[in-house]
C-alpha cells in the first residue's frame, strides 16, 4: 500500500494550513475561553469544500475519499482540535449517516445544505443513563399513523445547540430487543425539539456539546431513514467511519504536539546550547515522532480498507485506539518539553494538553475499542 501524500492531499494541507493562520490560529484561544461554537467559520470552510469531503459531487459535495479526509481532518486538528473535531462530527456522522442510510429523497433535500454548512449536522445516540447500552436506550419514537413522535433527551450531541438538523436514534421496541432502534432526521425549528444544557467542559471547548430535548415531537414518516428497527445497525456503520475521524483528529493534535515541541526545543536555550541537545528532550522528540508515524500506518490501513469498501471495524477500532493514546502521550510530552511555559495559556501545548484526553473518549472509550478489537480477534 502507497501511502504517500497525493497531490490533492497535498493542495488540500496547503489550503488549510493557509486557512487556519488566517482564520483559526488568531482566534482559537478567544472561542476557547468564552466556548463559542464559530458558526461563521464553518459556513467559510463549507465553501471551501471541508463539510462535504466525503458527499459526492452531484449532491454538492467534494467527492473525494478518505485519504483526503484524514488530511483535512488532521490538518486541521493540528491547529485547532476543537475546530477539528466539529468538522469531523459534521461530515461522519450526521452527513455520513444520511449519505450511507438515506433514501435518494432524503439525499437530495439534505446532502448539499449539510456540504456547503448552509445547514449545520448533529448526530444524536448516547444518552445519559445508556451511554454504550444502545439497545437500552429511553428515548422512545412511537408510530401514530404516518407519524412517529418522539420523546426523550440525548446527552453530549456536538451541535446540539447550533445544529440546524439532526440525525436521531430512537428506540422504537421493546428495550433490549433485537432490532428496536430506528433513524430519523428531525430538523431545528420542529414543534417539540428544543436544545438542552450545554457542557461546561475541560478541553474542545469551542466544539459545542448539548443536550437534544423532544418533547412529543412529531415528524412525518418520510423523516424516517431505512426500515423500522435497522437504526442500530445503521449506527454501527457509522462509527466505523466515526473511529476513523477520531483517529484523524488524534493524530492532528499529535502532530501538533510534536511539531511545537520541536520548533521550541530548537529556539529555547539552556547552559548555552538548544535543549535539543540534550538526550533527554531528544529522546521524547524521537518517541513522539515514531508514534506518529505507527498511528499514520493504522489510519491509513483503515482509510484505504473504507475506500475499497472492505470491512474494516477491527481495524478502524485500532486506528482509533493507538492514536488517540498517542494524542494524549505527545501532549503530555510537549507540556514537559515547554517546561513551566507549557503550563501557561501563552503557549499552545496546553490546549494541545487538555483537548487529546477527548480522543479518548469519544465515539467509545478506549475499552470500548479493545472491546471492539478482541471481538474481533476472537470470531
Amino acid at each position: 500500500m502507497d501511502f504517500q501524500y497525493t497531490d490533492t492531499q497535498v493542495q488540500i494541507a496547503e489550503m488549510i494550513r493557509d486557512f487556519a493562520n488566517k482564520n483559526i490560529r488568531p482566534k482559537m484561544m478567544e472561542w476557547d475561553e468564552a466556548q463559542k461554537f464559530p458558526v461563521d467559520l464553518f459556513k467559510q470552510m463549507g465553501q471551501l469544500g471541508l463539510m462535504g469531503v466525503l458527499v459526492p459531487t452531484e449532491y454538492g459535495g467534494s467527492g473525494l475519499g478518505y485519504f483526503e479526509y484524514v488530511t483535512v481532518v488532521s490538518e486541521i486538528a493540528k491547529v485547532c482540535g476543537s475546530i477539528g473535531l466539529s468538522v469531523a462530527a459534521h461530515n461522519s456522522l450526521c452527513t455520513g449517516h444520511i449519505l450511507y442510510f438515506g433514501n435518494e429523497e432524503q439525499k437530495k433535500k439534505y446532502l448539499p445544505k449539510l456540504a456547503t454548512a448552509e445547514f449545520i449536522g448533529a448526530w444524536g445516540l448516547t444518552e445519559a443513563n445508556t451511554g454504550s447500552d444502545a439497545g437500552n436506550m429511553r428515548c422512545t419514537a412511537v408510530r401514530d399513523g404516518d407519524d412517529w413522535t418522539l420523546n426523550g433527551t440525548k446527552n453530549w450531541i456536538t451541535h446540539g445547540i447550533s445544529g440546524d438538523v439532526a440525525v436521531v436514534l430512537a428506540r422504537t421496541g421493546e428495550p433490549r430487543a433485537k432490532s428496536n432502534v430506528t433513524a430519523f432526521i428531525v430538523e431545528r425549528g420542529t414543534p417539540g425539539f428544543t436544545a438542552g444544557k450545554k457542557e461546561n467542559k475541560l478541553g474542545m471547548r469551542a466544539s459545542e456539546t448539548a443536550e437534544l430535548v423532544f418533547d412529543n415531537c412529531r415528524i412525518s414518516d418520510a423523516q424516517r431513514m431505512g426500515e423500522v428497527g435497522d437504526g442500530f445497525r445503521q449506527a454501527m456503520k457509522v462509527l466505523d467511519g466515526g473511529r476513523i475521524s477520531i483517529a484523524a483528529l488524534s493524530l492532528g493534535i499529535a502532530e501538533g504536539a510534536y511539531e511545537a515541541s520541536l520548533k521550541y526545543s530548537k529556539e529555547r536555550q539552556q547552559f548555552d546550547q538548544p535543549i535539543s541537545n540534550f538526550q533527554a528532550i531528544a529522546f521524547k522528540l524521537a518517541d513522539m515522532a515514531t508514534k506518529i508515524e505507527v498511528s499514520k500506518m493504522l489510519i491509513y490501513q483503515a482509510a484505504d480498507m473504507k475506500n475499497r469498501g472492505v470491512a474494516m471495524t477491527k481495524e478502524s477500532a485500532m486506528a482509533k485506539y493507538y492514536a488517540s493514546e498517542v494524542a494524549v502521550q505527545n501532549s503530555v510530552e510537549a507540556v514537559q518539553i515547554f517546561g513551566g511555559y507549557g503550563y501557561t495559556k501563552d503557549f499552545p501545548v496546553e490546549k494541545f494538553y487538555r483537548d487529546s484526553k477527548l480522543c479518548t473518549i469519544g465515539e467509545g472509550t478506549s475499552e470500548i475499542q479493545k472491546l471492539v478489537i478482541s471481538r474481533e480477534i476472537l470470531k
